[in-house]
């Protein structure tokens, strides 16, 4: 009775759940959730009630992975955290650790490391928690310490366990949790040390350019050049597939059946194949019945009659369909027909070439792009003078939404700036468009696993997506071998996996270090048909459109760096400088921390970056280093610029500081323009010799200028 009514004085005790009690109290689960909720007593808990993002998987405890002597106990205590809130004193005292509650995917992984330390104590004799003494909590901490967790790992366990002491005082009858010696004593001594890597370091790779660039390349060439074919064939293999599963069986149908294929038989003619299950090549069913006219149990008794099978895996063909292929690669079609059999993963590399499109080429993170809606870019309309503006995406984000009591929102909101879209971009989402109906997710599960033809949750999920970027690289590197194009193939990564997660990064890396490069590396094909000039493509990038600005100041400051770096090996090595910056560069250089992994959070990278007149930037198009200060810089930067426009670098520019490895490379490349200017008409051959020209007096002025770093100090 004590317990009841201090419940109902204490808005933040829940009262002890019985068997049937819902695992999800209806207060948290939004109208439009319409997943089953489990029950107390089940030893599967969904927590599909909680997941309203499309793009998260429906997480579940099992709690076959709770020992059962202590099981009882944890039951009431993981119901409590899922269903109630931490106080405000609580949460308040560990303001930048805690909140009131917690994302689906964080309550799942504090659940997982509950079972761990459960079975733990089990192992230890202990069968009641409050039997667990400060030694034991010490002993286990000392254990997951000791299994070479990081630093900043082992803080967020050690946090997740003490919510076991927090939420047990929220149960109307708890358990008697003791507290965390943590607690009291200070949580620093229960991690392990600080290591380089700890410290906050990104740790997701850029690809190589080697990589990006063709499968860049190749993802924009299926939307804009196959995905007409491709679409037109999906529809297509559905009408076939629909007639051939109506036909019902006749007499002539059979004749024509049996016709059809013993002259492929007796002529030689491969014999229309597909893939069964994954279990080696058979006849295509559907396919020869459509052909034909016959129903689906003809086909298949005349496959066993006939030994098909074995025939058709001996000399399997094509199911060509009578449709035209409009695409072309390199001025000639890329198919000589559309095959029925080959329409399903075609499809299936169009809508992955679609996701790397868009996520690449907007910067959006993976979990963004992948629940983008149908109609989430509308074409926009005229202005009064007649100019049309640019496409813009409008995407719900996830990532730190919380209402205003704190609670992670799991449906996102939508972001308060738009994406911006340049034509590939809105290519790739009309092509997906045209495949799931309109307001529904485009990457929606249940319609993009079409071989499988399973109903799934929301949109497909990373692990799906990655997986398909991987097979679609496969399938890439066949056709160009196919098409004769070798240099077009996708390498391994150094880095390992591709994944849509690293797009992100490496459009960074691409901005920050190949100024002039950018975005459109497929132009090294002379695919991209989008006009993208210089000064579009670094405003794309840029903090203005509030996409991927903290994640680019860290690629920039990171590459200033290691400019930094490189220029004081270089002065070590004894080579020269020269330029009205090289005393300030010279300093700059000598400034820069040791960094290891301490510039990889955005704010330590903007304050890095703010020093203005000390940040070093390579520009090797101009072979120079550039010591930016906005006062002196000539290449027009804004205001609050915090890099140089290094596609606008301007001779003169008192931020210019040459080495004697700009002066090399800009010699030999001088030769290499003579070289061309030898093959080339008189007009465009004098406009490369006067090039070269001007680069040789640019390393004929350093070597007369330069001095040793001592003598740049004096």
């Amino acid at each position: 009775m004590t317990t009841v009514r201090a419940a109902e004085l204490d808005s933040y005790v829940l009262p002890v759940p019985g068997p049937d009690t819902p695992v999800v109290q209806a207060r948290w689960i939004s109208p439009a959730n319409t997943f089953p909720n489990s029950r107390f007593s089940e030893d599967l808990w969904s927590l599909g009630p909680l997941t309203d993002n499309p793009g998260e998987s429906i997480h579940r405890i099992r709690w076959s992975g709770c020992p059962a002597v202590l099981q009882a106990q944890f039951r009431v205590i993981v119901w409590t955290m899922i269903n109630g809130e931490l106080r405000p004193t609580y949460v308040k005292e560990r303001a930048c650790q805690q909140r009131s509650r917690d994302s689906v995917l964080s309550m799942r992984d504090c659940v997982l490391q509950w079972f761990k330390f459960a079975r733990w104590l089990a192992g230890q004799g202990v069968t009641r928690l409050q039997d667990c003494t400060a030694d034991h909590w010490a002993a286990f901490a000392a254990t997951r310490a000791a299994d070479g967790i990081r630093r900043d790992h082992m803080l967020g366990i050690l946090r997740w366990l003490t919510d076991i002491w927090a939420f047990d005082q929220l149960s109307a009858h708890p358990c008697g949790v003791t507290c965390p010696p943590w607690e009291a004593q200070g949580i620093d001594d229960y991690l392990p040390a600080e290591t380089a890597s700890a410290a906050g370091e990104n740790r997701t790779d850029a690809l190589d350019p080697a990589v990006i660039g063709p499968l860049l390349t190749w993802s924009i060439r299926m939307v804009d050049d196959f995905a007409d074919d491709i679409l037109a064939a999906f529809a297509e293999r559905r009408r076939m597939h629909a007639i051939a599963t109506a036909t019902k069986s006749s007499p002539e149908s059979r004749a024509a059946l049996l016709g059809y294929v013993t002259a492929l038989i007796d002529a030689g003619t491969p014999l229309p194949a597909t893939v069964h299950r994954g279990r080696g090549l058979t006849l295509a069913n559907h396919y020869v019945a459509y052909a034909t006219g016959a129903s689906q149990s003809q086909v298949c008794q005349l496959v066993s009659r006939l030994s098909l099978k074995e025939l058709t895996s001996r000399n399997p063909g094509p199911s060509p369909m009578q449709i035209p292929v409009t695409g072309r690669i390199e001025g000639r079609p890329w198919r000589e027909h559309m095959d029925y059999e080959e329409t399903l993963t075609l499809v299936r590399h169009l809508v992955t070439a679609a996701a790397i499109v868009i996520t690449y080429l907007t910067g959006m993170r993976s979990q963004e792009s992948r629940t983008l809606r149908s109609g989430c870019c509308p074409d926009p309309e005229p202005t009064p003078d007649g100019t049309t503006p640019r496409h813009l995406i409008r995407a719900h984000h996830y990532k730190n939404v919380r209402d205003s009591d704190g609670h992670h929102v799991s449906a996102g909101e939508e972001r308060d700036v738009p994406w911006v879209a340049i034509t590939p971009v809105v290519n790739a989402i009309r092509a997906l468009e045209r495949i799931v109906p309109e307001g529904e997710v485009l990457f929606s599960a249940s319609h993009h696993d079409i071989v499988n033809q399973r109903t799934q949750h929301g949109a497909l999920k990373r692990t799906s997506i990655d997986s398909r970027v991987e097979q679609f690289i496969a399938w890439i590197n066949r056709e160009a071998i196919a098409q004769g194009l070798p240099d077009q193939i996708v390498p391994n990564d150094p880095h390992g996996g591709i994944g849509l997660s690293r797009l992100r990064r490496t459009l960074a890396w691409h901005i920050a270090r190949r100024p002039g490069g950018l975005i459109a590396l497929a132009i090294q094909y002379g695919h991209m048909r989008t006009v993208l000039d210089a000064r579009t493509s670094t405003g794309y990038g840029s903090r203005e459109r509030r996409g991927i600005h903290a994640e680019l100041d860290v690629e920039t400051a990171l590459a200033a760096a290691d400019t930094a770096a490189r220029l004081r090996d270089a002065i070590a090595a004894g080579e020269k400088v020269s330029g009205p910056a090289a005393r300030r560069a010279i300093v700059g250089a000598a400034s820069v921390p040791r960094f290891e992994g301490a510039l990889t959070t955005p704010k330590a990278a903007a304050k890095y970056l703010a020093r203005d007149g000390l940040v070093l930037f390579d520009n090797p198009d101009a072979f120079l280093i550039c010591a930016f200060k906005r006062s002196t810089a000539l290449c027009g930067p804004a205001t609050d610029a915090i890099a140089p426009n290094q596609f606008a670098c301007q001779l003169g520019c008192g931020n210019a500081v040459r080495t004697d490895s700009h002066a090399r490379a800009a010699r030999e490349h001088a030769d290499q323009l003579d070289l061309k200017a030898d093959h080339l008409p008189k007009p465009l051959g004098s406009r490369l010799r006067r090039t070269a020209g001007g680069l040789r007096a640019l390393a004929d002025a350093h070597d007369t200028d330069t001095q040793l770093s001592q003598e740049a100090l004096a």
